[in-house]
């Protein structure tokens, strides 16, 4: 997208730098009602995408050449109806649900260009399921028994889907608008500035050297990234890069190495302070303030990046692998003195959240931070003397300290001055070039979520309209009161077979809309209901036959997706057990109980994801036998559910099995 000696290509490229530039504004000062700004957001996405992928993209010619004016065509049309929703805003309002000839045109073309963006960013899988969606609230009269609905007409579909916010513009548009774009702008320019070598070197530096170190720094970093951008896929492929071809390197197998990163990147959509879009989505949905969202977060994404970490160890230990060279490995306070400042913009957002500040203003704030540190460094780098240095220093200051009084007007005042400075004063090329680089990067990161979302709409859409959710409750209700663990058996592989075709956003919206109410009537906190179906549609991301992490790991690891994609659950068969431990024992997600009901069921977790580990990698101190493994696992079952005695059994269990593989290892190794 950044080469802009082609005509077209330059305008896809400044067309991004709008889209940035347009919710940066937006987000700082609200100038436009909520509706107008969630239309022109799905607006500059349809313009993207058909301009990034239009029809026809594989031919040459004059093919091609059709093509490619028919994708910038349907692109202007779509962006068209977030400009028709602006200018007829108030009459629009005045007759919401009474169509005119073109609100009609209007409202279908913008439902079909949707589908058919969603389509070439995503694939079939998404658009047939929402296709279904949308068959049901038009045919699904005709259907027999308790699923039939009293029939709707066209108007009030397309009026539902294609204008207010109950369809393409509902909450989850809204939330795309608004936070989730802001957050991967700030993840983009973190990682211009150069935030990935800074998390690379320290993870190499601190575990680059122990038993199967490499894998371990995949762990780490990719870890620290998801601190920042919160985007499986995107961890992939940008960490990727460096930790796959270093564990091929040092003994792992293609699929090893490829499995233990897709596993890593994925966490980081549960890993605070930016978690992924979805839980964005989640608080806006359930009405809970964001920082509610990390706090029941904190404890499960700590324990799934320690499943990951426990699990390449062991893996390591089987195969007899070694780590780097001490001598190889960088100083990881090194890294960190060099370029600490890298982390305020990280630190001031953590602050903002933990202090009450909303996600928009604090992710503004960050933002704000980021760019006047990449915009400061340039001018301290490209003058001679102190007067300047000074001048960014107290500029700085302000920033840090004037948050609270003046808001983001501040930092957009700052940032204007820097860079006002580097232009006057012919310095910062390279920091300009980075980032218009950034603001270029967010916008195409932005696409495939943005779409997403304003797809998912329609199932939210025709849900609200024929309350096809309360039938579909009810019979898992039916079940539930005879077994929770079966409800939440039954969430759990719906969320993974979602996940075979559609992302993690729509797989939440569609299994929460379905699941989350019931959990909630068995008696499930709300939050935890939530967090549970959010859990397994990231898991669904690493499950075989269609595994998004896994295949975009596939062409850097050189390993087929399915391979991949296998080891990536074996290495997070732990993490399975986490979300079930949270439904029976709240406080493993702080929502019940004091302190030390937290550190017991964080105790249990812990034993549980050991003795998990163990059985799926068949080792601990030494090899075990099959039914060493077996015994591991059902001890560590024991410790999930918290009934009467389960816990007494699982530990008792638990402590004979180490007991005895203890006293076998070091017999064998004596007659050894």
């Amino acid at each position: 997208m950044s080469d802009t000696s082609n005509p077209l290509r330059g305008a896809i490229f400044w067309i991004a730098v709008a889209f940035s530039a347009f919710q940066l504004t937006m987000a700082a000062f609200h100038p436009l009602s909520s509706q107008v700004i969630r239309a022109i957001h799905v607006g500059f996405v349809l313009l993207l995408v058909f301009a990034l992928f239009p029809p026809m993209a594989n031919k040459t010619g004059w093919l091609g050449g059709m093509g490619r004016s028919l994708g910038w065509a349907l692109g202007l049309i779509g962006f068209s109806s977030g400009l028709y929703q602006w200018v007829f805003e108030a009459d629009l309002t005045q007759r919401a649900g009474e169509l005119t000839q073109a609100d009609w045109v209007i409202g279908s073309l913008t439902i079909a260009l949707v589908f058919e963006a969603a389509r070439r960013v995503m694939g079939w899988g998404l658009p047939v399921i929402c296709g279904l969606f949308l068959a049901y609230g038009m045919f699904g009269q005709y259907l027999p028994g308790a699923f039939a609905h009293r029939g709707y007409g066209l108007d009030q579909i397309v009026s539902t889907l294609g204008f207010g916010t109950e369809g393409i513009y509902g909450t989850p548009t809204f939330v795309s608008s608004s936070f989730i774009f802001l957050f991967i702008l700030f993840g983009s320019f973190l990682e211009q500035a150069g935030m990935i070598r800074l998390f690379n070197d320290f993870a190499m530096g601190t575990v680059g050297h122990t038993r199967g170190g490499p894998a371990k720094v995949s762990v780490i970093s990719s870890g620290l990234m998801g601190t920042i951008n919160g985007s499986g896929v995107a961890n992939v492929v940008t960490t990727g890069q460096f930790t796959i071809p270093l564990m091929k390197r040092f003994g792992y197998s293609p699929a090893f190495a490829g499995g233990v990163e897709a596993t890593s990147s994925m966490g980081g959509q549960i890993m605070p302070p930016v978690m992924g879009a979805v839980a964005f989505i989640m608080a806006e949905t359930i009405n809970v303030p964001y920082l509610a969202i990390v706090q029941a977060a904190i404890i499960p994404a700590i324990l799934y990046f320690i499943t990951a970490f426990w699990m390449v160890h062991l893996e390591a230990g089987r195969k007899g692998l070694v780590g780097l060279p001490k001598d190889e490995c960088p100083n990881p306070w090194t890294a960190v003195r060099e370029r600490w400042y890298l982390l305020l913009p990280l630190v001031g957002l953590v602050a903002l959240l933990f202090t009450g500040y909303t996600p928009m203003f604090s992710g503004t704030v960050g933002l704000g931070l980021t760019v006047i540190l990449i915009f400061g460094a340039a001018v301290i780098s490209g003058v001679k003397g102190n007067a300047l240095r000074v001048l960014f220093w107290v500029l700085l200051g302000m920033a840090c300290a004037g948050f609270v009084e003046f808001g983001v007007i501040t930092f957009f005042a700052i940032i204007g001055v820097l860079l006002a400075l580097t232009f006057a004063l012919r310095v910062g090329a390279d920091a300009r070039t980075l980032a218009v680089k950034a603001l270029v990067e967010g916008a195409r990161h932005a696409l495939p979520v943005a779409i997403a979302c304003a797809l998912v709409g329609v199932i939210i859409g025709i849900i609200n309209l024929t309350g096809v959710a309360a039938e579909m409750g009810g019979h898992i209700i039916a079940i539930g009161r005879d077994s929770l663990f079966l409800a939440l058996f039954l969430t759990m592989l719906t969320c993974l077979v979602l996940g075979m075709g559609i992302p993690t956003i729509p797989n939440y919206i569609i299994t929460s809309s379905l699941a989350a109410p019931v959990l909630l009537e068995l008696g499930v906190p709300l939050i935890v209901s939530h967090m549970f179906v959010f859990y397994f549609g990231i898991m669904a991301d690493l499950t075989p036959p269609v595994a998004l992490a896994a295949f975009a790991a596939a062409p850097i690891a050189k390993e087929k997706g399915l391979k991949i994609s296998i080891q990536a659950v074996r290495v997070a068969m732990a993490g399975f057990i986490v979300p079930y431990m949270a439904v029976y024992s709240p406080a493993l997600m702080l929502q019940t109980g004091d302190v030390w009901d937290t550190v017991w069921i964080v105790f249990k977790a812990l034993v549980a994801i050991a003795m998990w580990g163990a059985g799926a990698i068949g080792f601990l101190v030494g090899p075990l036998h099959w039914w060493e493994r077996a015994w591991a696992i059902v001890a560590a079952s024991f410790l999930v559910v918290a009934l009467p005695l389960t816990d007494e059994i699982g530990l008792g269990a638990v402590a004979a099995f180490v007991i005895w593989h203890l006293w076998r290892t070091r017999r064998a190794a004596a007659l050894a």
